[in-house]
């Protein structure tokens, strides 16, 4: 039996230091993790940190791929059997609820047939909203699964909804649809 395969989707959130803890429990639990950075996740967690967990190297950019003619975020796209997004911010579900692609990750999504989790993380503010609810509805409409947020201390200081999911009931969903 081949390992499933996961592209493990960050964006700039101050959650994507928790990236670090999904991918090793994910490889853990015998997943093939492919890290794919946004440009702002790259300001939280270093793609080295990553590239060491999950054993695979880390797509920073929609170009970083050269070893074939085939573009790399497309053998990517069809290669995953599921694309999670942890943390995804209110930016990259804007872009992809209008299937905008200008980096590796929203191209990715734009381009895979792979089931799509999406485990937002932001400003409570930001996620209650009337565009970033119904970009989620958005998203949910075409088949993604939304885990959370969770409530309690956010980083910008308030309390409220807009925490990442814990990464232990991410990583049994992520395990859930691998397995269904």
């Amino acid at each position: 039996m081949t390992q499933p395969r996961v592209i493990l989707g960050i964006t700039g959130s101050i959650a994507a230091y928790k990236a670090a803890d999904l991918a090793s429990q994910l490889c853990k639990r015998g997943v093939n993790v492919t890290c794919v950075m946004t440009a702002d996740a790259q300001q939280f967690i270093t793609p080295l940190t990553l590239q060491v967990l999950s054993k695979n190297p880390v797509v920073t950019g929609l170009y970083d791929e050269k070893e074939s003619w085939r573009p790399g975020h497309i053998a990517l796209a069809d290669a995953a059997d599921l694309l999670l997004i942890a943390p995804a911010t209110a930016h990259t579900m804007a872009q992809l609820a209008l299937g905008l692609a200008p980096d590796a990750l929203t191209a990715i999504a734009l381009a895979t047939v792979a089931p799509l989790v999406i485990a937002p993380a932001m400003n409570g503010k930001m996620w209650m909203h009337p565009a970033t609810r119904g970009h989620a509805e958005t998203l949910r409409g075409r088949g993604a699964e939304i885990i959370g947020p969770d409530e309690g201390m956010l980083s910008c200081g308030y309390e409220g909804v807009g925490r990442l999911w814990p990464v232990e009931g991410i990583v049994e969903c992520v395990m859930a649809r691998l397995n269904a």
